[in-house]
């Protein structure tokens, strides 16, 4: 067992299980490189305030790691990091525990702190028809832009599900598009016909220009395409996002998941049953999807009215 090892040798096997576990989590959880690299990061400061502490991580005590919390607390970690940093190591010692590498796990007797639940951002129409309308359509740019920004509004995606997307991925002919979510799982979600249409004209007018000034040799099946030809990353798809929402002046904190959580919000308050919404987000949990039923007092007195036999 590890925990018979001295501490500085335990110490430095601890960091290289961290590092067999952020293999674990890209290889066989297909966590996207962006959350693992977010693990790496909490539970290499762990690491670190375990060497500086002289603490035996595979013994840590829950008095130790409430220490190690309160640190994070006096340097002034937000509540939701801190949340963050305890999922981190309860992911951890988890996994540490199905491997037989310690028999201890301390992690799992402390609670995560609470977290003030925060309502997403959402965008109205005109904020949406403004940013549609600010594409240059003169410009081959302009055009892959409209296409970019129907496709996130049309069907909810992440814009690195978007960053993702191949030109097969999208099924025009039946309305379609094929996402990849967290985890790598599947799901297909159906398109508008404008969306559709902006797509269609991009790919026909607009990718064939692009995919000409790719270098000989890294051509790519890519949807969206930089000008340079290559695939379009999901900080790029950002700030094309950023750089639209500046030209047609809307609230510049909002982020392409503003447009994700308005089209959930826009599915819920249109009718669309909850069971639904969470397939077409690709959430894992239904409480994650739950937190788009924050409708408006006017509009649930409304659906009372309707609903209620005695409400008229």
């Amino acid at each position: 067992m590890s925990e018979s090892l001295p501490r500085d040798e335990q110490q430095a096997d601890f960091e290289c299980h961290i590092e067999a576990y952020a293999t674990y989590l890209e290889t066989i959880k297909r966590l996207s490189p962006n959350t693992v690299r977010a693990y790496r990061t909490d539970l290499d400061a762990f690491a670190l305030w375990v060497r500086r502490e002289g603490v035996l991580p595979y013994t840590v005590s829950v008095r130790e790691l409430r220490r190690y919390l309160m640190e994070l607390r006096r340097a002034r970690y937000s509540t939701r990091t801190i949340s963050r940093h305890l999922s981190a190591l309860r992911g951890l010692y988890r996994w540490l525990l199905h491997e037989g590498v310690t028999v201890a796990d301390a992690v799992a007797a402390l609670q995560s702190p609470k977290l003030a639940r925060e309502l997403p951002k959402t965008m109205d129409n005109d904020d949406v028809d403004r940013m549609l309308e600010s594409c240059d359509l003169t410009t081959p740019e302009g055009v892959r832009d409209r296409a970019f920004l129907e496709l996130l509004y049309a069907s909810g995606a992440r814009v690195s599900e978007v960053s993702a997307l191949d030109i097969g991925s999208v099924d025009l002919s039946q309305g379609q598009v094929k996402l990849f979510g967290k985890g790598s799982k599947e799901r297909i979600v159906p398109l508008y016909a404008t969306a559709v249409s902006w797509v269609r004209r991009y790919l026909l007018e607009v990718r064939p220009q692009l995919a000409a000034l790719t270098k000989p040799g890294k051509e790519s099946e890519a949807l969206f395409l930089s000008v340079r030809g290559n695939r379009m990353s999901a900080d790029a798809l950002r700030t094309c996002f950023k750089r639209h929402a500046a030209l047609a002046g809307v609230d510049p904190s909002l982020a392409t998941h503003a447009m994700r959580h308005t089209y959930a919000t826009e599915l819920l308050g249109g009718g669309a049953d909850l069971r639904s919404v969470q397939e077409l987000l690709g959430h894992a949990s239904l409480s994650t999807t739950q937190i788009y039923t924050h409708l408006s007092v006017d509009r649930l007195k409304e659906t009372a009215r309707q609903a209620h036999p005695r409400g008229e």
